[in-house]
Formats: C-alpha cells, structure tokens, sequence
C-alpha cells in the first residue's frame, strides 16, 4: 500500500494552519510525522483520518482517493478518550462495533488483544482502576482491535515503563511487518528513529523536510569525524581548535573539507591508540532541531 498525501491546504477562520503538505507514506514501513507543537501535525492527522475535510489537496491510497468506508484506521491518541467509569470490555466491545465488527468478532478480538498485552485480568474493572501505562495499553487496543490497514500512533509510549515500552515495540514491529502502514508522531526521538525509515518535519504549517532519514542524513555535509580514543587529551592538544568534545568522552574533529577525511583517518589510526574513528551523522534530534527549532 501506498499513503499519499498531496497538498494539503487549511485554515480556520483567517489562520492558516496547512499550506501544501505533502509526503507519502508506504506499507510495512513506520514513518514519523514530525514537528513542535502548533506546528500542524494534529490537524494533518485529522484530515487524514476524516475528522474533517481539508480546504484543498488530496489523501490517495496506492493513487486512488482514499474510500473510508473500505479502510480501517486505527488511531491512539496522545490524550486518553476513553470513559474512566466504565467497565473496559463493555466499551472496547462498543468501540470495535463502531468500527464495523460484530459483536462475537469483537469479543475475540478484544480478548486476544488484552491477553497480548497483559491484561486480561482487568476485563471486567473500570477504567480509572488502573494505572496510567495500563490504560494506555486499554486504548492501544481500541485502536487495532479491528485489524486496521492504517495504524496511527501519536505519543504512543507516553507513561510507559521499560517492560511494556518494551511490549509495546513488539506489538508495532508485528503491525509493521504485517505489511500496514504505520505513522509515528512523537516528541520522542529515540523511538522515531528506531523505528521509522522515513520523516516529514512540519513547521509553521509546513513541510521543512521529508524523504528517507537515511538520505537525509547522508545529505548533510561529511565534514566532521567522531573519535574514541585513550589518547584524547594528546589528540585534543594536536589538533587544537578543530576539536569539541561529546558529553560520552568523544571528540569531533571538524574538517577543513570532506575530501580531507582519508588523510585524518589515517593519520589518527597511525600516531594514537584509537578505539573508533567513523564519520559523524547528525542524529535525528539534530535534524529535529535545526528543521523545527524555530517557526518559519
């Protein structure tokens, strides 16, 4: 499958919140839908999920509009929108039929789902028992109970301990490889960037950038080396202003171009006891922030 969307345009009243987003989204691949808050993103998903219409601009699935009434899209939110009175089964059975299952197929679901994920023993207890990271896996549920094509994650590990951050990871890998199309947005980029094989940066309403996040990291200048070494102190003093040092001990030696690199290589394997030497990528916080660090 193949998630387009193509020059999104919106506004409210005179505000405009969305001016020619587009980016593309491909199946059994997770992509992160990125960006500071206000920048668009919210709005984006929405139009996406047919909350409401956009101004102009098209949503196609694999070149054709996308036909809601055919395709699944299963949403967790950044905000719990479940009912903390009441019991879990009775309104994830209810959510499930909204989707379009019947009742027996929801309940296996269901059942399948909590069993997956832990929970089983808190079928028949209220919401607002459990903990905050249990509830968020209530709400997980709710969004792939009916076996969407499209799975929507929007701070998917917030309140989430190592062990179900963990469990959680399983779950989206196993949507991932099921072929779905699977959209991370999230203020967290460890997880974006063990994840997904693809970005969009929105800022200001904009798209800043999007594409592969391998390309766009290889895009960037090849001019600075990171290196470990026991010899740091002697580096350092050798190569002077050229030098910065990373908070885990390393050193950055920036170059005075990138055709030096095999020089410099070579001459700190030859003259220092180095554990590491390899050409230095920006991370995706990196990117992040030179790409949404300010509104346009």
């Amino acid at each position: 499958m193949l998630l387009e969307i193509k020059d999104i345009n919106k506004s409210f009243g005179e505000k405009r919140v969305l001016t020619g987003v587009s980016f593309s989204v491909e199946g059994g691949r997770a992509f992160g839908l990125l960006g500071r808050n206000g920048a668009g993103k919210t709005t984006t998903i929405r139009i996406l999920m047919n909350v409401f219409p956009s101004d102009s601009g098209q949503i196609l699935l694999d070149g054709e509009p996308i036909d809601y009434k055919k395709i699944g899209i299963g949403y967790l939110p950044e905000e719990r929108g479940l009912y903390p009175r009441k019991v879990i089964i009775d309104q994830l059975v209810y959510f499930a039929e909204l989707k379009g299952m019947t009742r027996k197929d929801a309940v296996r679901a269901i059942d399948y789902w909590l069993e997956r994920l832990g929970m089983t023993e808190y079928r028949s207890k209220r919401l607002e028992t459990l903990s905050k990271g249990n509830q968020q896996k209530i709400q997980l549920v709710t969004a792939l109970a009916h076996d969407p094509e499209i799975v929507i994650l929007d701070e998917p590990f917030s309140g989430l301990d190592p062990v179900n951050a963990m469990l959680l990871k399983d779950v989206v890998r196993e949507q991932i490889e099921k072929g779905k199309i699977v959209l991370f947005s999230s203020h967290q980029m460890s997880y974006i960037e063990e994840f997904c094989d693809a970005i969009a940066i929105i800022n200001a309403g904009k798209v800043a950038i999007s594409g592969s996040l391998f390309d766009i990291k290889r895009n960037y200048v090849r001019d600075r080396l990171v290196v470990s070494s026991r010899d740091t102190e002697t580096i350092r003093a050798d190569f002077a202003d050229s030098v910065t040092e990373l908070e885990n001990g390393s050193l950055i030696i920036k170059l005075a171009s990138p055709e030096e690199k095999p020089e410099v290589m070579r001459r700190l394997v030859e003259n220092y006891d180095i554990d590491e030497v390899k050409v230095f990528e920006p991370s995706l916080n990196d990117i992040f922030v030179e790409y949404a660090g300010a509104q346009i």
